[in-house]
């Protein structure tokens, strides 16, 4: 069975403080993973991750990988990353209400999330449900969608 362990944290520029008060309150579950960020969000979730560390007189040691910026092909980094089972879960907090330069690429990633079956939160909400979850924390196993080996067995005409 395996464990989560890596996860992606990515923020849309008018959500990066919604997700930071999220990193803020659940600090302590969150150092527990491999982080994997994108461009702006990563700097600023790590900044934030020390300070809660400092405070709390905490010395963990930070695991984070930073990729590009969303719209510089940090997105399609991440997507690549969950088609390698790279990624377990990604807490994506984007934008609903503005159009962004790269739509494509965040619907795609949305896609290949979904494909894959990995954990994903698009919301305050369900972020919080997903990363207080003893599920979460104790592994919880997650099959491979059957869409996959249908797509690979099927018969061309």
């Amino acid at each position: 069975m395996k464990t989560i362990k890596r996860i992606a944290l990515v923020a849309h520029d008018n959500c990066k403080q919604e997700l930071l008060d999220w990193v803020k309150c659940h600090w302590n579950e969150i150092i527990q993973y491999e982080l994997v960020c994108t461009g702006t969000t990563g700097n600023l979730v790590e900044e934030m991750l020390l300070q809660c560390m400092d405070e709390n007189g905490d010395e963990f040691r930070l695991n984070m990988t930073k990729l590009k910026s969303g719209p510089l092909g940090g997105d399609q980094q991440l997507g690549a990353a969950i088609c390698n089972a790279e990624i377990d879960a990604l807490f994506f907090f984007w934008d609903a209400m503005e159009p962004q330069p790269h739509d494509v690429d965040i619907k795609a990633l949305l896609r290949i999330a979904t494909l894959y079956n990995i954990i994903y939160a698009c919301s305050r909400s369900t972020a919080d449900l997903i990363i207080t979850s003893p599920f979460f924390s104790n592994g919880f196993h997650f099959g491979k969608n059957e869409q996959i080996d249908k797509y690979k067995n099927r018969i061309l005409q």
